[in-house]
């Protein structure tokens, strides 16, 4: 099988492409990747050079470049290539409309024209909004995004939907809660506090910390996505998530209790605009139907994070003297200060 990866250099990309060809060796993997600030060709160690890999340095929003691809043969497509940070798409949410809305559609329309078996649609729990203290958002919950991010992936959802309904494109949707685990950008909650953390430097959470996520390590949603590609009913939407709620708080302080730092190193900041107070997703399809689980709990995966970054202090360096040392000054910098 021939498989078309695109943000293959991103932090789940990367981790799904790692997993999938140590279990598949004799497969195909084209991974298509713009490299964006977040896209990393250090990602790619320990499997750019398997003899079933090839990566392509292209924009999925390029019909030309890509359409080559689709000519040579693809049997299936996952498209994890996205932009995905909510703070960057308040503050730039055209970029995220043609990356997410219309890079999809350019995926979509290449992937019907050409035969594709199957297009994996990764999603994410945002598209649904917020919760209360009680409930779960199921498939059938309506979409309600509250950020230009969000509402991005909404709309890619729905011209996903729209091709499985209108043209019989094979199409599933995936819908995950947040992810965290080696390779992952330190704009995200757990990468920050944790490297902020072993620099001995503020570590920003927003409000007072009591928003609530469920998390799940990559891998585990790494796993759930193959078993999709393989066995996703066309048309369906499956939440992917570990069950495991936590307040932004607890997970600074997990971070802080591991590292053995003190809780002194965390700083209350401006609350985000419209930020979601509570995710958490009912996971029952997914599992009743496909038998899949998560297999690494939230405390064994955070010691393990922790353990990949502390293993890996030249990638995280690297990472953060780059651009997003400006863009941690932007943001982070003057809510400490308190502007």
């Amino acid at each position: 099988m021939r498989l078309l990866v695109t943000g293959g250099a991103g932090f789940i990309g990367s981790n799904f492409i790692r997993n999938y060809l140590r279990r598949h060796p004799d497969e195909e993997v084209i991974n298509v990747d713009l490299l964006t600030y977040a896209g990393n060709v250090a990602n790619m160690e320990g499997f750019s050079s398997h003899p079933g890999y090839a990566f392509i340095h292209a924009d999925i929003n390029e019909r030309k470049q890509l359409e080559e691809l689709f000519q040579k043969g693809i049997d299936v497509v996952l498209n994890f290539a996205a932009e995905s940070h909510v703070d960057r798409s308040i503050e730039a949410p055209l970029i995220f409309a043609e990356t997410n809305i219309r890079g999809t559609l350019n995926l979509l329309t290449l992937a019907h024209r050409y035969g594709v078996k199957k297009f994996v649609q990764i999603s994410t729990d945002e598209v649904y909004g917020t919760l209360g203290r009680r409930g779960l958002f199921s498939e059938e919950s309506p979409l309600a995004p509250s950020s230009p991010y969000s509402a991005s992936k909404a709309g890619a959802d729905l011209m996903a939907r729209a091709f499985y309904t209108t043209y019989g494109l094979p199409v599933v949707i995936t819908r995950s809660s947040n992810n965290y685990g080696p390779y992952q950008f330190p704009e995200k909650l757990i990468p920050l506090a944790l490297i902020n953390a072993l620099q001995e430097r503020p570590i920003p959470i927003y409000g007072d910390g009591q928003q609530i996520r469920d998390w799940i390590y990559v891998e585990d949603h790494c796993q759930a996505v193959e078993i999709l590609l393989h066995r996703g009913t066309p048309g369906q939407v499956y939440n992917i998530g570990a069950e495991t709620e936590k307040t932004n708080l607890e997970v600074v302080r997990s971070i802080l209790k591991i590292l053995g730092k003190s809780e002194s190193l965390i700083r209350f900041v401006q609350d985000r605009p419209g930020h979601d107070w509570r995710y958490a997703l009912e996971v029952s399809k997914i599992r009743n139907e496909l038998g899949w689980q998560p297999e690494i709990d939230f405390e064994r995966g955070l010691e393990k994070t922790i353990a990949w970054y502390l293993q890996n202090k030249k990638w995280w360096e690297e990472v953060i003297s780059g651009e997003y040392k400006a863009y941690y000054q932007r943001f982070y910098g003057r809510r400490l200060e308190g502007d």
